[in-house]
């Protein structure tokens, strides 16, 4: 039997990012389109694997811009800012849910890939501790504002 997944917490996007080319910094646009089992539209991450859409605290963001950094959102290689989770503490399999569209944490956390952009400016990187990754079960449209839900666990 499966659950009617609940929502157990909410927060709020804060920011929606794509790029053209991986390894690069990511770029703010209005909104985006999820698509199922592909990734964010025109992102350069999108395709059939685990690791489609990434997702990084608003919290964690502005801790690094506080000890002096000034970084924008999508500096990290973000796609989707969020606000109200501690990310790398969720377990692999928890599902999020954004309007229509829901998404699955397959991965938390990366290697770093020989040293990003911010890293070189700055010294550090965050994505590699505090980002995850998720791949979409379910597509639509994602932005600003629009609140992020973390499901209950389904029951099999």
């Amino acid at each position: 039997m499966i659950s009617e997944n609940k929502p157990v917490a909410s927060g709020k996007i804060v920011a929606v990012c794509i790029s053209e080319k991986k390894g690069t910094q990511k770029n703010v646009v209005p909104e985006g389109r999820l698509i199922e089992e592909h990734g964010l539209e025109s992102d350069a991450h999108a395709g059939k694997w685990h690791r489609q859409v990434s997702l990084l605290a608003v919290e964690k963001i502005s801790e690094f811009n506080d000890s002096g950094a000034r970084v924008e959102y999508g500096a990290f290689g973000e796609n989707l800012v969020v606000e109200s989770f501690d990310l790398k503490t969720l377990p692999i399999g928890t599902r999020f849910r954004i309007g229509e569209a829901m998404l699955e944490l397959t991965q938390i956390g990366k290697q770093c890939h020989d040293h990003c952009p911010i890293y070189e400016s700055v010294g550090d990187c965050i994505m590699p501790r505090e980002g995850v990754f998720t791949r979409v079960l379910k597509g639509g449209t994602v932005k600003p504002g629009d609140v992020i839900e973390q499901l209950s666990p389904e029951e099999l």
